[in-house]
């Protein structure tokens, strides 16, 4: 007895190691009850083309967002998301405008260890996105065409909403963005 009593702490300390492990992408936004009021008006008539609306890809290996940005950018940066936009740092262009191909970063929600990064695959405005992402359900999926808002009220992509596909609406929660890094090297001119 004791023997499967181990055996059925070892599975859920490593089912436990395995949830913390999806989580450090992302944290799922909450339903709008979360932040206590409606969410911004602006984002409540954001227009986009729906012709390709967001979806969830299904059969796809489990990914966390970072390996699936670096492989959908080419950004060759390595660790948790929450590191990415320090690393880009002399290495990769970093900016507040975004372009297709580049990489959005956004911090955790609440929680500085955390962190998310999602691939930019059209611009639609100057307010709207849509980003290429894995694993913002914390299930390891891959999410195509997420539209993403920028609410900051200097417009420049500092705090953005994400549309929560399985409500069929935006998000509730506002998450800050460190900005873009942008799929390029930073070379030194040669002399």
């Amino acid at each position: 007895m004791a023997a499967l009593e181990l055996i059925g702490a070892a599975r859920a300390f490593g089912l436990g190691l395995a949830a913390a492990l999806l989580g450090a992408c992302a944290s799922m936004p909450a339903p709008e009850s979360v932040l206590g009021e409606a969410p911004p008006t602006q984002t409540t008539s954001i227009p986009y083309d729906q012709s390709a609306p967001p979806q969830v890809l299904e059969g796809r290996a489990r990914l966390q967002c970072a390996p699936f940005a670096r492989e959908q950018s080419g950004i060759e940066i390595y660790g948790n998301a929450n590191t990415w936009w320090g690393q880009a740092a002399g290495r990769y262009p970093r900016s507040n405008s975004p372009a297709p191909g580049s990489v959005l970063v956004m911090r955790g929600y609440n929680d500085a260890r955390r962190g998310h990064v999602a691939v930019v695959r059209e611009v639609v405005s100057s307010r709207v996105i849509l980003v290429d992402h894995a694993n913002w359900l914390n299930r390891g999926e891959i999410s195509t065409n997420v539209p993403v808002v920028d609410v900051s009220p200097n417009n420049d992509w500092s705090e953005v909403r994400v549309w929560w596909i399985p409500a069929g609406q935006w998000g509730a929660r506002i998450y800050r963005a460190n900005g873009f890094i942008h799929p390029f090297l930073i070379t030194a001119a040669l002399s």
